[in-house]
């Protein structure tokens, strides 16, 4: 199995960082995108979207880094990570759609713009980074993980971003349910940290 990867990339750190809380044996490909490797054609033949990440297991070829934690999930890891039944499958399934859609458009965006010079609108994107955060508290306020009473693809869909958010001027820290989430993220054993930048708040942690 390979993950082509980049460290600074919250989407491709979701892929690593569940390889790794599953034991699974995968051969880590780092691509550097300041010099195009996503856009060549070898690339382009497994992505057509030229985008990190991309796993390959011996020749199935799964793009997108939350049909890779479905994949890998269904494949390699305990059922608790995605439940078979209905309703739990369905929590899970509306926190993947956050991670796609709330996530990339707020904290996502906003460290897209410190960390990669993207042109968004940094205000817009910051208070719609506040906007999901501040949801994703309150439902943090009575239980430990986001979609199950144990940890599941869901909340490894939503650590990435919302730990670095601090990296796109966002200040999670005022929101002690997601702090303390985020700790017990990282204390999973397995566990793989995302690779920090200096840019942002200050103290981002």
């Amino acid at each position: 199995m390979k993950l082509y990867f980049h460290p600074l990339s919250g989407h491709a750190h979701r892929a690593r960082l569940f390889i790794s809380l599953i034991g699974a044996d995968a051969d880590i490909i780092e691509l550097d995108l300041a010099k195009d490797e996503h856009k060549t054609p070898a690339f382009m033949a497994l992505n057509s979207f030229g985008q990190v990440p991309v796993l390959d297991d011996d020749g199935v070829i799964i793009a997108d880094s939350t049909a890779i934690l479905v994949y890998l999930a269904k494949k390699y890891a305990e059922k608790s990570w995605l439940p078979d039944d209905a309703a739990g499958a369905a929590a899970v399934q509306r926190w993947l759609s956050v991670a796609s859609g709330q996530i990339a458009y707020g904290p996502c965006a906003a460290r897209l713009v410190t960390v990669f010079g993207a042109k968004f609108d940094a205000d817009e994107v910051i208070a719609r980074a506040h906007a999901i955060l501040t949801l994703i508290d309150a439902e943090l306020a009575n239980r430990q993980w986001i979609a199950a009473d144990h940890p599941t693809i869901a909340d490894v869909a939503l650590y990435s971003y919302i730990a670095r958010a601090p990296e796109g001027n966002v200040d999670r820290f005022q929101y002690y349910n997601i702090t303390a989430w985020l700790a017990r993220v990282e204390a999973l054993p397995g566990f793989y940290p995302f690779q920090k930048t200096p840019i942002g708040i200050a103290d981002a942690a």
